[in-house]
């Protein structure tokens, strides 16, 4: 069975793929790593975890990704560096909205600093390597899962350095049993609606039910691309299955959805399930582009400025390889405009607890 080691702790993937490791007997035991930042919300999530696993164990280490053996003590390494049998690298600064140098420090140094530790492990059974499916910047049309190509541009820094990032982890492939994972967009739980961060898709749910008192709510611009949202749970079953098939060894592999919807069409549905209207008219892009450069309308809306980055572009990421192993453990991604109101449900329940809401600068 042995230990699984895992960086983001506590976040909300990495505490969801404990859950579930434990819950399919995978494994019982846990070291996670820990900025000292961060200690007090991570023993508070190891607690309601271990209340309904009582028989398993994490073990939480306090340490740094961006230092040479994570910041770890000697006598700690020494202790676990022979026990771990599969390590999860999770840990990255997510925001859109993140300085350069921040998202270099942690997402492509801390990768480098944990690819280097990794290397150390003499009984790695497999590395399982969180990366994301927009390491694809700039470059549209059909995006394949074994390429990794420097685009022409980034949307921005979070893009660019987890490419870079992904970049360091490739080169491990010919000495290190390891797959890479590459999400789409992260949502809630498809049937609870669980998360606990509104972003991402939650931007437009933030600012519609900013605008609701209006007369109506019109489009945004005139995209004919499609989004790419991924519940959180497709994300936990494919990985905690694809870590122990032995197909997915090498591989680079997009979790992302294989049928997207129209980002018209998600966000026509979002208007209707919280205003009871469709949208009416439309806001040239460019207009909405120029209001979310002020600090207060992006502020008052609860939108990230890079969200209107993501309404026209136009790419298909290709899922062949994922979808034919995942096929084999019959998991399928659940549909994102069927699964949509357990999600608006959740963010109406949650939308006035600032503990949910990202901040925006």
């Amino acid at each position: 069975m042995g230990v699984h080691f895992f960086t983001g702790f506590p976040g909300f993937i990495s505490s969801q793929l404990i859950r579930e490791l434990f819950r399919k007997k995978q494994t019982e035991e846990v070291i996670a790593i820990v900025l000292a930042g961060e200690l007090v919300k991570a023993n508070l999530e190891r607690e309601h975890i271990l209340e309904m696993f009582p028989n398993c164990s994490i073990h939480i280490v306090e340490g740094d990704i961006t230092l040479p053996n994570l910041g770890l003590e000697n006598n700690i390494v020494q202790e676990i560096v022979p026990r771990i049998k599969v390590l999860w690298h999770l840990a990255a600064i997510y925001d859109l909205a993140v300085p350069r140098d921040l998202a270099w420090k942690v997402n492509v140094h801390g990768t480098t600093m944990v690819n280097d530790f990794v290397r150390t492990l003499p009984n790695l059974r497999r590395y399982m390597y969180f990366s994301t499916a927009y390491v694809a910047g700039t470059r549209e049309g059909i995006l394949c899962e074994n390429e990794l190509i420097r685009p022409p541009a980034f949307k921005n820094y979070y893009e660019e350095t987890k490419y870079e990032a992904e970049h360091r982890v490739e080169d491990l492939k010919s000495e290190i049993p390891l797959t890479i994972i590459r999400p789409g967009i992260v949502r809630g739980h498809s049937k609870t609606g669980e998360t606990i961060k509104f972003d991402g898709p939650y931007f437009f749910l933030n600012m519609v039910d900013k605008l609701k008192c209006l007369p109506f709510i019109p489009y945004i611009g005139q995209s004919t691309s499609t989004i790419n949202v991924v519940p959180v749970d497709y994300i936990i079953n494919a990985a905690t299955y694809l870590v122990n098939e032995k197909c997915a060894e090498g591989k680079t592999l997009h979790l992302t959805d294989p049928n997207p919807h129209p980002v018209q069409e998600v966000y026509r549905t979002m208007v209707k399930s919280i205003t009871n209207h469709y949208p009416k008219g439309r806001v040239p892009l460019i207009l909405a582009r120029i209001s979310l450069q002020v600090p207060f309308i992006r502020k008052k809306l609860g939108v990230e400025q890079e969200t209107l980055d993501y309404l026209t572009w136009n790419a298909k990421f290709d899922t062949s390889e994922a979808v034919t192993i995942l096929k084999k453990g019959e998991i399928t991604c659940p549909d994102f405009i069927q699964t949509m109101p357990s999600m608006i449900d959740f963010y109406l329940a949650h939308k006035e607890d600032k503990s949910y809401q990202i901040q925006i600068r």
